[in-house]
């Protein structure tokens, strides 16, 4: 898996979702459950993954939806 968005904010988590979702890219966000161990204050960033077979096809489909400045950086 690698990483195509890390982010504090939930709403962006939600439409990345959404979108993957639709798009029928198999996706997982990681880290949800920092919040319990930073006591709810959003310090620690979402990270959300994708298959290596799909990476290419979803960071397409986010620069599309007008979300390219959110990818992390292609480090491969």
């Amino acid at each position: 898996m690698r990483e195509l968005v890390r982010t504090n904010d939930p709403v962006l988590i939600s439409a990345v979702e959404a979108l993957l979702k639709g798009a029928h890219i198999a996706h997982m966000v990681v880290d949800q459950n920092m919040s319990v161990m930073e006591g709810s204050i959003g310090i620690f960033p979402r990270r959300i993954l994708v298959g290596e077979d799909e990476f290419t096809a979803a960071r397409k489909l986010l620069a599309e939806a007008g979300f390219a400045h959110e990818l992390r950086p292609d480090a491969r």
